[in-house]
């Protein structure tokens, strides 16, 4: 396979006329049924990854999210976008450092989020950052990605949806000034009705990705793709699915003393199927 293929396989896919769907696998085995199933790329989850490694969201490191990112690279030969929360840096030059350590690990892209985790710092206390900030942030990214020897997707992601602020013009308008510093893609999670998703993919001219399978929302693949999004995430939802079935099951044992969740469980020759190469 020729060096950096994955990386010119995901930019071909946003380029495609149809929508796709980039499902989230939380660990190497995950990432290998999605990739047996026939999707044809991979993203990260910040969620899933702390959740399967038996801790609170959003308290990895960024090493721990180099090492899984190489973990999830190496499991498939799938591009992989990584959930890059917001870029583990206060600082524009922080984060345009992130970037590059990012892609040393071989991922095709990543986002980088306006919610500001670090509180009361350099750049004040609000949930999420003042626009200004926020797109100097997203300029850094995008110079340290054109800095890099091979394509690189940037996703600049709008937050306000999922941190108290449904403001759809407000999130419009962040989106825009995310594309005019660089961002490949725009993203903001939460929207969930035709009409908001419409508006703002008819607002920019990048690729739109959508958080799909949230409470509320029925919109399907092809209905997404026929309002004009690109690329389609799920998030947390497969391990949280997974995870439920894990829960119930362990609670039925413990509260009634019977077995049946078993009978949903995926049979030996299913799994072994999945990773038979």
């Amino acid at each position: 396979m020729p060096k950096y293929a994955a990386a010119t396989d995901f930019q071909n896919l946003h380029e495609q006329p149809e929508a796709f769907v980039i499902p989230n696998p939380w660990d190497r085995g995950s990432a290998r049924m999605l990739a047996k199933l026939g999707f044809k790329a991979l993203a990260t989850t910040s969620a899933g990854f702390d959740f399967a490694d038996g801790r609170l969201e959003g308290t990895a490191t960024l090493e721990d999210v180099l090492s899984h990112c190489r973990m999830m690279v190496d499991a498939t030969g799938l591009p992989v976008n990584a959930d890059a929360e917001s870029c583990y840096a206060e600082t524009p030059e922080g984060v345009a450092e992130t970037i590059r350590r990012l892609a040393e690990t071989g991922i095709a892209g990543c986002s980088i989020e306006d919610l500001n985790v670090f509180g009361s710092g350099t750049y004040g206390d609000a949930p999420i950052y003042e626009l200004s900030v926020a797109v100097e942030r997203v300029a850094a990214a995008a110079e340290a990605v054109r800095s890099l020897d091979r394509p690189f997707m940037l996703t600049g992601r709008a937050e306000n949806f999922l941190h108290g602020r449904p403001d759809l013009g407000n999130t419009i308008k962040r989106l825009q000034a995310y594309q005019e510093a660089g961002a490949d893609v725009l993203y903001a999670p939460g929207p969930r009705t035709a009409d908001d998703i419409r508006s703002i993919v008819t607002s920019v001219d990048r690729p739109i990705n959508v958080l799909a399978g949230l409470p509320g929302m029925d919109l399907s693949v092809t209905e997404l793709g026929k309002l004009g999004v690109k690329r389609i995430s799920i998030g947390s939802n497969l391990f949280r699915t997974a995870f439920g079935a894990a829960l119930r099951g362990a609670q039925e044992i413990l509260n009634d003393g019977t077995f049946g969740y078993a009978g949903d469980a995926a049979t030996f020759k299913e799994i072994s199927a999945l990773f038979d190469d």
